[in-house]
C-alpha cells in the first residue's frame, strides 16, 4: 500500500508506494537492505548513465545506456565477486576462493583477490581465448592461479567443483549467490539516483545466469514498483525465458555463442526465484 511521510523541506507529505516490497517480504527486504549495504564501492566506480540519441530516435523513447564498461574490469561483474568475496568471513578468506568463468567474472574474483589479498583459484575451459586468459592474468596476484581446463564451461566447472572439495576453498559464483545478486543490484540504486530528472519507465536488462536482473529488479522493485524490469536473453541460450515460462529452473540441451559471455544453459535457482518476482518479462534478441 501507498504509505504517506514527511519530507524534509517544509514538512510536505509525499507518498511512497511500498506495496511491493511488504508483498515480497522477507525477500524484498532482506536484498533491499543487502544491496544498500554492499561494499563495492571499495574497488568500483558509479559509472556514467550515457544518453543515446540515435536509439531515442529510432525507438521514440529517451534511452541512457549505463556504462558499465568504466568499470576497472570493464564489466559489471566486479561488483558482485566483489562484494561475495569481501563479506567472507577472515576464516573462510583464509582458505582460499575459487570460481569457474569464461571471461568477465574471472576478471572480477582476479581483481578482487589481489584487492583483498586473498588466494584465488580461476577455472577457465581451454576454448576461453587467449586475450581472455591474458586479462585475467593480468589482475592476478601471486597467490592465484589461472587454470585451463576442459573443452566448454562444464568441464571446467566439473573441475572447480572438484578442487572446492579436495582443498576446501569457497566457491564464488558468478550468479547464483546473495551478495553477488546484491552486488550487481547497486546498478538500480545509482540508476535511481542519475535519473532524478527523468520519468523511468522500463530498466532492460542482459541475462545470462540471472545475477544482473534479478539484483537491479529486486532494488527497483522495492523503492519504484511503477518501472518495468525486463530481462534480454540471446535466441540461442533462452534459459530464463524458457524456465519462466516453464515455471521452474530447465536447462537447455546447448546454447549458441551469439552473445557467449551469457551463453548459460542453466540459469540459478536463486536467480530464477528472484526473476520471478521482479522481471515483467524477458524478451530474446538475434
Amino acid at each position: 500500500r501507498r504509505r504517506p511521510f514527511a519530507a524534509a523541506a517544509g514538512g510536505a507529505t509525499q507518498t511512497v508506494d511500498t506495496s511491493w516490497l511488504q508483498s515480497r517480504a522477507p525477500d524484498s527486504t532482506n536484498y533491499l537492505s543487502m544491496t544498500l549495504n554492499a561494499k563495492v564501492y571499495d574497488v568500483c566506480r558509479v559509472t556514467d548513465l550515457t544518453a543515446a540519441p540515435k536509439l531515442s530516435a529510432v525507438t521514440g523513447n529517451k534511452c541512457f545506456l549505463k556504462r558499465e564498461d568504466q568499470q576497472p574490469v570493464f564489466s559489471f561483474k566486479l561488483r558482485g565477486a566483489y562484494n561475495r568475496i569481501v563479506n567472507l568471513s577472515a576464516e573462510d578468506k583464509a582458505k582460499g576462493i575459487c570460481a569457474c568463468s569464461a571471461g568477465n567474472h574471472a576478471q572480477g574474483v582476479a581483481f578482487s583477490a589481489t584487492h583483498l589479498d586473498v588466494s584465488a583459484k580461476i577455472f577457465m575451459p581451454r576454448t576461453t581465448p587467449q586475450i581472455k586468459v591474458d586479462a585475467v592474468r593480468g589482475f592476478a596476484n601471486a597467490k592465484s592461479e589461472v587454470i585451463l581446463v576442459g573443452d566448454n564451461y562444464d568441464e571446467a566447472y566439473a573441475a572447480t567443483m572438484a578442487c572446492m572439495e579436495a582443498e576446501g576453498r569457497v566457491l564464488v559464483h558468478p550468479f547464483n549467490d546473495p551478495h553477488v545478486i546484491a552486488g550487481q543490484g547497486t546498478i538500480g540504486q545509482e540508476i535511481l539516483a542519475q535519473t532524478t530528472k527523468e520519468n523511468v519507465e522500463y530498466v532492460f536488462c542482459c541475462v545470462g545466469g540471472g545475477g544482473l536482473a534479478a539484483g537491479i529488479g529486486m532494488f527497483l522493485k522495492s523503492v519504484r514498483p511503477n518501472i518495468k524490469v525486463i530481462g534480454v536473453e540471446a535466441a540461442d541460450a533462452p534459459g530464463m525465458h524458457d524456465s519462466l515460462k516453464a515455471g521452474k529452473v530447465v536447462e537447455l540441451a546447448s546454447v549458441g555463442l551469439f552473445a557467449d559471455g551469457a551463453a548459460v544453459r542453466k540459469v540459478g535457482d536463486e536467480t530464477f526465484r528472484l526473476c520471478q518476482m521482479a522481471l515483467e518479462e524477458v524478451v530474446t534478441v538475434s
